[in-house]
């Protein structure tokens, strides 16, 4: 197998909504049960699978190419879509009262997103890598820092949209380290 082959493997393996399908439901789950997932999966909804189905209907509509919106100017319709659909989630779980890692996660995902849509404006930062350097900083908050372990995959993730000339490293770099910073403190102020 080639390695374009492993990084396609890699990246639509990992991309930002299975991230966040993934995520969501553990940290839901392990800190407060059935309560805690079914609160997951509703923040999945708005954070992964409506921006899923706006992703798909572009496609059809010849918006853009693919699921991974390739090209810079067309993420930025697409990511203040994705912030619309986060802050929409928030401002539910807020209202009613849901778990604080839950409320925090979401709230996390839309401070990533603030300085992702930003940048893109003038630069195509790896949104890959921003999404699972995030993942890993707020599971090692809420969980413990043994998830920090998982970090070396943020940089498989990054070798992957490398090796497809998806982005430069300096991108997948830059998103790594937004993601972290911007999800992680989020994340760690507002639990």
């Amino acid at each position: 197998m080639t390695a374009t082959t492993w990084a396609r493997r890699v990246t639509d393996g990992v991309e930002p909504k299975n991230v966040i399908i993934a995520v969501l439901p553990l940290v839901g789950a392990l800190r407060y049960g059935w309560t805690g997932l079914g609160w997951a999966l509703f923040a999945a909804l708005f954070a992964a699978v409506i921006p899923t189905w706006f992703i798909r209907r572009g496609m059809r509509k010849g918006q853009w190419e693919d699921r991974h919106v390739g090209r810079r100017q067309r993420r930025l319709v697409v990511i203040p879509f994705i912030m619309l659909s986060v802050l929409t989630s928030f401002a539910v779980m807020l209202w009613a009262d849901a778990p604080d890692d839950m409320t925090a996660m979401v709230l996390a995902m839309f401070a990533a997103l603030v300085p992702i849509m930003v940048i893109t404006v003038w630069w195509k930062v790896s949104i890959h890598t921003a999404v699972a350097s995030g993942a890993v900083v707020c599971l090692a908050i809420a969980l413990g820092a043994w998830w920090l372990l998982l970090y070396p995959l943020v940089v498989v993730i990054g070798w992957s949209r490398v090796v497809l000339r998806d982005h430069t490293r300096a991108q997948t770099v830059a998103g790594a380290l937004v993601g972290a910073v911007s999800a992680g403190l989020t994340f760690w102020y507002a639990r």
